[in-house]
């Protein structure tokens, strides 16, 4: 690993579904991670704490923007879950040595769809066209170690290795 890393930018990435890769993805928004949160008041608090429910996370969206109407798009559309891997190449460069080093990081989702939009047709224009999926799976691999994986319906949330409902699971006798 770099000493002097500069954490560069995103080199270039392939969006795969069920193994087979996409073509013209124009861009895609991953999913915010965010806590369910519950607002907490009363004696031995002063004042209010929007107490976050560890492990438990809100809706996670995904938005793929296309620049046209096409294949992907509509195949997207099909209501049943959809496993979808986006593969990157990270540039870091290293002050130290001059070299650049590629990090691939990898985001595998199993999603559902929620919208498709077709967009709009203007001359010499792109469509605008997107689909917004419900992300019920996500597991987050960067450079070779798992970062962040989170299976709604299994009860998992591991951040850095540490499952965090592991003992909510334990509770339930799951």
């Amino acid at each position: 690993m770099a000493v002097n890393a500069v954490r560069d930018k995103l080199t270039d990435y392939t969006v795969f579904k069920d193994g087979r890769l996409l073509l013209g993805t124009a861009d895609i928004t991953l999913p915010s991670i965010s806590y369910m949160s519950d607002t907490i008041k009363g004696p031995g608090i002063g004042g209010e704490v929007e107490m976050p429910t560890m492990s438990m996370t809100s809706s996670m969206d995904i938005e793929i923007n296309w620049r046209t109407i096409n294949d992907d798009l509509t195949e997207l559309m099909a209501p049943v879950a959809h496993d979808l891997e986006f593969r990157g190449s990270e540039s870091h460069y290293d002050s130290g040595t001059g070299r650049i080093r590629q990090i691939p990081a990898i985001i595998k989702v199993r999603v559902l769809p929620k919208t498709g939009e077709l967009g709009k047709f203007e001359t010499s224009s792109t469509t605008g066209s997107s689909n917004k999926m419900e992300c019920i799976y996500i597991k987050v691999t960067y450079d070779g170690k798992t970062k962040i994986e989170i299976d709604k319906f299994a009860r998992v949330f591991s951040i850095n290795g540490t499952d965090y409902m592991a003992d909510i699971r334990a509770a339930l006798g799951l």
